[in-house]
């Protein structure tokens, strides 16, 4: 495996990370000042900031991306929310491609409007099927503009809400009746806090190899975990083998930064310069 302990060449921070602390520009500056080199930014901080000027923020930085999340949330309960979901994942690639993003991470979505406690329907199949359908035509305008696109398997805690695809297998089959000749054009984000758990999880990072492997996301899980969405642990906190996980996509190809993700009520009341003193510390001693 690559040693992480000399420099910070590949450490990225997802920039949720210190959403509650500071505004994207600040962010940007703190991780520069650093020596980090690569975050990945959120659209909803972007348009906050204005993406034309955050685009001049991370030239004039020396910044480059991790990824660029996200786009997803395919499913509607309509043709009009369909096609409106279809619009914005347009208008992601867009910024994606603007910003430099080498992939645009996609949450896939779930139920409509469970996310909101009130879900038109329950057919996870249904979900299940527009997804697919939304995926293919994204990459279709995504191929044209030279943006991948990576599908997040999230825990299947989540498969009601956020995310219906919860293993790394069915992404992965996603990707191979989508872009079967495997072009780079449609792969995963392998996101350790969503997949830890899965026993198939080695065969199918192999399975993936290089090609589809295009975003890899750390953080720990906690015992006890107090809320599934924004109880993340810091690394080394928790029970992830991170180190075994990250042999597992080193050994299939992956060279990209491991980005530091961590949605987090304690460390988003701890000041950012703390929370990224410990990433540093913890990219060079536990991930």
């Amino acid at each position: 495996m690559r040693d992480f302990s000399a420099d910070l060449a590949h450490l990225a921070i997802n920039t949720a990370t210190l959403r509650k602390q500071l505004a994207l520009p600040a962010i940007l500056e703190a991780c520069a000042r650093r020596g980090i080199r690569r975050v990945c930014p959120w659209r909803d901080q972007v348009a906050s900031a204005g993406l034309a000027s955050v685009a001049r923020h991370l030239k004039d930085a020396g910044l480059g991306l991790s990824g660029y999340c996200r786009g997803g949330f395919f499913p509607a309960a309509d043709a009009a929310g369909l096609r409106a979901a279809l619009d914005d994942n347009r208008r992601a690639v867009d910024e994606a491609k603007t910003l430099g993003a080498p992939c645009l991470v996609l949450v896939v979505g779930a139920l409509p409007g469970a996310l909101q406690g009130r879900p038109a329907h329950n057919d996870i199949a249904l979900a299940r099927a527009q997804v697919v359908d939304g995926i293919a035509a994204t990459l279709a305008y995504a191929r044209q503009v030279g943006m991948p696109l990576a599908i997040e398997p999230l825990h299947p805690m989540q498969a009601a809400d956020r995310a219906c695809i919860n293993t790394t297998e069915h992404a992965l089959d996603i990707c191979d009746a989508l872009d079967a000749s495997q072009t780079g054009a449609l792969g995963v984000a392998i996101d350790v806090y969503h997949t830890w758990w899965d026993p198939k999880l080695e065969s199918q990072i192999a399975r993936a190899g290089h090609e589809r492997l295009l975003a890899y996301h750390v953080c720990d899980w906690l015992l006890p975990t107090r809320d599934l969405l924004n109880d993340r642990g810091m690394m080394g906190d928790g029970i992830v083998e991170l180190q075994k996980i990250r042999g597992f996509v080193e050994a299939a190809g992956y060279a990209g930064p491991a980005e530091v993700e961590i949605f987090s009520e304690r460390w988003w009341s701890t000041p950012a310069a703390a929370v990224l003193d410990t990433c540093v510390a913890r990219y060079h001693t536990v991930v």
